[in-house]
């Protein structure tokens, strides 16, 4: 699994991003907002020379226990996980260099 271009709706547990083994994003934010909308075009092209990396785009929001345990607060916000533990974490992202460069602290560039 590469780049995923949805918001699932039913969110994975926290246990099972714990668990997870090798490199993985996740993008916290919803299809409506602006900010998400932006981020989109430059999240498809950090991703398009990192196909080895999990990206689960979580949809977040009031009462959404993944986004609390991870303390989101704004969105997009896109955390970089190795082995299920986080590495980096973007809020915003305002280019896609940003993006590479937490990229390449849980992958290969």
């Amino acid at each position: 699994m590469a780049f995923s271009s949805k918001f699932v709706e039913i969110e994975p547990a926290r246990k099972d991003i714990d668990a997870l083994c090798g490199p993985a994003v996740l993008e916290f934010g919803t299809d409506w907002c602006g900010y998400c909308q932006d981020a989109g075009p430059m999240v498809r092209q950090a991703f398009a020379s990192h196909p080895q990396v999990v990206h689960i785009k979580v949809e977040d929001g009031r009462g959404r226990p993944l986004g609390r345990s991870f303390g989101v607060k704004l969105w997009p916000t896109l955390i970089f996980l190795t082995d299920g533990c986080e590495v980096a974490r973007l809020i915003r992202p305002e280019s896609v260099q940003a993006i590479l460069q937490a990229m390449k602290k849980i992958d290969c560039p």
